[in-house]
């Protein structure tokens, strides 16, 4: 399949990596979270996992995130779902897109899929639903402009994210708006993104849907639970993105 180079609506470059599958006519699209990027073991072993089983699958880093141009504290929800947006934009029309997001990249599926047709199956793992919740009991103790995302001085804190996140609140009603097939997956010890959130927006979500609760997981999964995961998404690609 050949790929277009990707470059977002401010004209910053996405780092992407395509894996080859061998079905025609179908794309995966993998989404990272909050200071994450397209290399995170989670989306490097389920787009293989998936590929393997003959899905294309391409990891993207969301703009100012790994390899990708542009700012780190620039990355809110609104702008990566611009980004995966301006994505679908320059792809062949005729892909069939499917696309799963992990953590705030949850969000992002979330937030695009409900306006937006071209994604005909949705997945989340670890999706946060709940984002002002989600920025505050993570967050709210550091000063934005000084502190730091959990510590990591390559991930400063921005007013931008954490005005983005309040401005968001949540995303129930978008979780209504949804129409594309929707998988969530989450772990039932995840102490980042807490459960309840996927469990809330499966009762408020249309069918069809499901979810998988997967015992002892936390937020980023492991080598344990990745063929849990691969195994449950390309079952849900197989029933809905045909």
């Amino acid at each position: 399949m050949q790929l277009p180079e990707f470059r977002n609506r401010f004209g910053e470059k996405l780092d992407t990596a395509f894996h080859e599958g061998s079905r025609e006519g179908v794309l995966v699209l993998l989404g990272h979270g909050v200071t994450g990027n397209k290399d995170r073991p989670l989306l490097v072993n389920l787009a293989e996992g998936l590929a393997a089983k003959g899905w294309p699958c391409l990891r993207i880093s969301w703009a100012g995130n790994g390899a990708s141009e542009g700012k780190f504290g620039d990355a809110t929800i609104t702008k990566e779902s611009g980004d995966l947006r301006d994505i679908l934009d320059v792809l062949p029309q005729r892909l069939k897109v499917a696309y799963i997001g992990h953590s705030m990249g949850g969000a992002v599926g979330v937030t695009t899929a409900s306006g937006d047709d071209r994604i005909r199956v949705l997945v989340s793992l670890a999706g946060m639903i709940r984002t002002e919740e989600f920025s505050e009991r993570e967050f709210g103790s550091v000063i934005p402009g000084q502190g730091f995302m959990w510590d990591e001085p390559a991930c400063p804190l921005s007013q931008k994210f954490m005005d983005d996140m309040q401005c968001t609140g949540d995303l129930f009603d978008e979780v209504g708006q949804v129409t594309a097939p929707w998988l969530l997956i989450h772990g039932t010890a995840d102490d980042v993104v807490l459960i309840q959130d996927s469990r809330d927006a499966y009762d408020t979500a249309e069918e069809p849907k499901r979810l998988v609760e997967i015992q002892g997981a936390e937020h980023s999964f492991d080598e344990k639970t990745y063929p849990k995961v691969i195994g449950e998404t390309a079952d849900w690609l197989e029933e809905y993105l045909v």
